[in-house]
């Protein structure tokens, strides 16, 4: 995937939890001074319940709390599927080593020692926000494989996009930049936007350079970021119908589809964000499952399942 470096106003948010509020003054100015957003929480129990209505990129947690301790509320929130995926790094003045592993077995991916060193948990902070914004992103890949996906801000600016969202962008508009925050002209932000509100439904449609394009809302986890799949309609339409009546798979159906259409092996591959190695090993795969062995062989079987 592309992206996710630009600066586009999207801010991580940090929660931290700690009963101690001299402890939270300071690790809130530190954080906001890096340019963070900030969440606290002086309990457990306010924890889990602030974890209903927000998701933070990652957690600070304090080990040992009254009530509820540290260990506790991150139990509850790694069995919680919507905030299993959360980063969260204890907080202890803790020197057992067997209160270490106990906190890193019950889901915690670091902790620091107490007091904290600045530099230290900065740093860590950075290397496990970079992890889980990885982690997302290939899951991400897994549940949308082969999809044109958009993220925006909260003010309408790109903050990443998949290669095949790429690829169509720049069919659109030649001169679109990747490197952009913007979107490229006559695909409106605020409009798509208004997909996000409260009470909204429905797709948008649009014409662009001859492209007809469907766009959706589609779920994310990540706070400060809306994501949207966009769908080629006419090509969309068209493997349908070869997988109806081939047992080719969506990706190889896709390939076919745009060699039907004369195209390159290398043109195939960046419409579609894959390496030409690649489509040939998928073309490899239509051969062998269509029976057939050239392209114009399979160009006209797929040029009459299509038309049919």
């Amino acid at each position: 995937m592309t992206g996710g470096a630009r600066d586009t106003g999207a801010r991580d948010r940090i929660l931290v939890v700690d009963d101690n509020p001299d402890s939270l003054r300071f690790l809130v100015d530190m954080l906001e001074g890096e340019g963070m957003d900030v969440l606290i929480a002086r309990s457990g129990e306010t924890t889990l319940e602030l974890l209903g209505e927000s998701s933070p990129d990652l957690i600070l947690m304090d080990a040992l709390m009254p009530g509820m301790s540290g260990l506790e509320t991150t139990q509850a929130i790694k069995r919680n599927p919507a905030t299993a995926h959360i980063p969260v790094i204890f907080m202890t003045g803790l020197t057992d080593p067997e209160h270490v592993v106990a906190a890193l077995q019950i889901g915690g991916v670091d902790y620091v020692r107490k007091p904290v060193v600045v530099d230290e948990l900065l740093a860590r902070i950075r290397v496990h926000l970079a992890n889980a914004r990885a982690s997302y992103l290939s899951r991400l890949a897994l549940g949308h494989a082969g999809r044109a996906l958009v993220a925006l801000n909260s003010q309408g600016q790109l903050i990443w996009c998949t290669p095949q969202a790429e690829s169509l962008f720049q069919r659109i508009d030649p001169a679109w930049d990747a490197a952009s925050a913007a979107l490229p002209e006559g695909i409106a932000p605020a409009r798509l936007m208004a997909l996000a509100e409260p009470g909204h439904s429905g797709t948008i449609t649009l014409a662009l350079a001859g492209i007809e394009l469907e766009l959706a809302l589609a779920e994310t986890e990540r706070s400060g970021e809306t994501l949207f799949r966009i769908t080629e309609v006419g090509e969309a339409s068209k493997v349908d119908l070869l997988l109806k009546q081939t047992t080719l798979t969506r990706r190889e159906a896709e390939v076919l589809l745009w060699v039907s259409y004369g195209k390159t092996n290398r043109t195939v591959s960046e419409i579609l964000g894959i390496s030409p190695r690649t489509v040939n090993k998928h073309l490899e795969q239509v051969f062998r499952k269509l029976g057939v062995e050239t392209r114009a062989a399979a160009t006209a079987l797929a040029v009459r399942m299509i038309s049919e």
